[in-house]
């Protein structure tokens, strides 16, 4: 059967393309079809995403699955948390996104954001719906866990200018101690887990593999 691969990043500059087909036999697995790209691939530390969820090795392909190969990548809690997360393409709106946080029950509202520092400008990609799907998972979770009142992750996609923000997240607890965790939490696991990618004077930045199951 042939399948399609979405390519991003250093892997799509490298192929030429947005996209490429896969002849792969009936049954294959995604080890089967890491081993036929290893040509594009090479020392790329990749991993292959199958219907937006990072996929292991053994999983089963079938027709009609929605593949991307992964670069390595740069609900509401018990007191009935408010979630929002958003990629945009112009400069985030800091008190926009702290108006959505305020919350009578919260007693502390941390705020952090990465911004672009030492060159002109940075370059952001993303596969939005599955870099989407993954921070809401994220958000969610520190949610859940930090019983949280409510929080927001925005991240800029295209060029951002020095200075100037490409995530910021904010969060809202009853106690100083959970928006501070949950705060770092978030943004340590988008860094490492969503499908964003950084370029920086035209060279892609070196990131880390993304979690997968094993």
């Amino acid at each position: 059967m042939v399948v399609r691969v979405r390519l991003f990043a250093t892997l799509r500059e490298r192929a030429g393309r947005d996209e490429i087909e896969l002849e792969v036999p009936e049954g294959a697995l995604v080890s089967d079809a890491l081993e036929r790209m290893g040509g594009l691939i090479g020392d790329v530390k990749a991993v292959l995403a199958v219907n937006r969820e990072y996929a292991a090795p053994d999983t089963a392909l079938n027709s009609g699955d929605e593949l991307a190969l992964i670069p390595p990548v740069s609900g509401g809690g018990p007191i009935s948390a408010t979630v929002h997360v958003a990629l945009v393409s112009k400069p985030i709106a800091l008190d926009s996104l702290l108006s959505r946080v305020r919350d009578p029950r919260a007693g502390a509202v941390v705020v952090f954001e990465g911004v672009t520092r030492d060159v002109a400008q940075l370059e952001y990609e993303a596969y939005g719906d599955m870099a989407m799907a993954k921070i809401s998972e994220i958000v969610s979770a520190a949610t859940d866990k930090h019983d949280l009142c409510a929080a927001a992750v925005e991240h800029r996609v295209g060029t951002v200018p020095l200075s100037e923000p490409s995530v910021v997240v904010a969060v809202s607890a009853p106690h100083r101690a959970e928006a501070f965790a949950a705060a770092h939490e978030i943004i340590d696991r988008l860094k490492s887990e969503a499908p964003i990618w950084k370029q920086e004077e035209g060279e892609w930045v070196q990131g880390v593999t993304p979690s997968k199951p094993s």
